[in-house]
């Protein structure tokens, strides 16, 4: 089992550059966990593309299901304690360390495409090819 940030979900289901990287993290490891921000976050990536017209809403709306479908059972609420401890300590947003922190309380990784992250939390994160 992983941790995964949203970005490394959008690169699974949003062809492009590195769509082929996190196929193959896929391949290797496919117990995908996250905190529930991931839906949120998620649902703004597809909005996005839909509004630039890279994606069609039903396409969108066809892609959140089946992403949700991947995190189901492996979704988490994170301690909002520790979440702020590790934003405060490290100058990262709350809202990446939510992933730092069930990827500390669960005592994997977490995969994300973040080099502060990396840098701030090198046990736990882990860079996307």
């Amino acid at each position: 089992m992983i941790v995964v940030d949203t970005n490394v979900v959008a690169y699974l289901f949003l062809p492009g550059e590195r769509t082929g990287a996190a196929e193959a993290l896929f391949r290797t490891d496919p117990e995908w966990t996250a905190p529930w921000l991931w839906r949120s976050e998620f649902r703004n990536v597809l909005a996005t593309f839909v509004r630039m017209e890279r994606i069609e809403l039903a396409a969108a709306h066809a892609i959140q299901e089946e992403a949700e479908q991947l995190f189901a059972t492996r979704e988490f609420a994170v301690d909002s304690a520790a979440v702020l401890e590790l934003a405060a300590q490290s100058g990262c947003s709350a809202y990446d360390c939510e992933f730092v922190a069930l990827a500390r309380y669960l005592d994997v990784r977490l995969v994300s495409a973040d080099r502060k992250l990396k840098k701030q939390f090198k046990r736990h994160v882990q860079l996307i090819a």
